[in-house]
């Protein structure tokens, strides 16, 4: 069984210019990090010419597929029966993009064939992720 999911998705800025525009992403899901999937930019799509990665529950975007979720800094929401939206906020700024419905339904699904849903706790390390706060302290 495979540790790791990556699914190409296209994305669709929505900017304050005339032309919003489409770029490429990638939704990551790895079970080193059972509770998070991370939605990755190319660098094509900044401002400063860097990849982008945002990491957000999965729970947040399974539930954002079929209702409004999301009170912090990533926001998820059906935009009719074929778009969802996804909103990043940022001490720099905020960024919207859409997503086909299909290209992220079945997502959240692939990733509890890799741990089931409930099933994260026993995956985490903790001693490693407490090492990790302290090093950053």
């Amino acid at each position: 069984m495979s540790t790791a999911i990556d699914h190409a998705v296209q994305a669709r800025l929505v900017a304050t210019t005339p032309q919003s525009r489409e770029i490429p992403a990638s939704l990551r899901y790895d079970r080193a990090d059972p509770f998070a999937v991370r939605l990755v930019f190319p660098p094509a799509a900044s401002l400063d010419g860097a990849e982008v990665t945002w990491m957000f529950g999965r729970d947040l975007l399974a539930e954002g597929l079929r209702l409004p979720s999301g009170t912090g800094d990533v926001r998820i929401w059906p935009c009719g029966p074929e778009t969802v939206v996804v909103e990043f906020h940022s001490v720099d700024g905020m960024a919207m993009v859409q997503f086909g419905t299909r290209d992220l339904r079945d997502f959240p699904n692939r990733s509890y064939g890799v741990i089931a849903k409930g099933g994260e706790g026993a995956f985490m390390d903790v001693e490693a992720s407490l090492a990790g706060v302290l090093r950053s302290a």
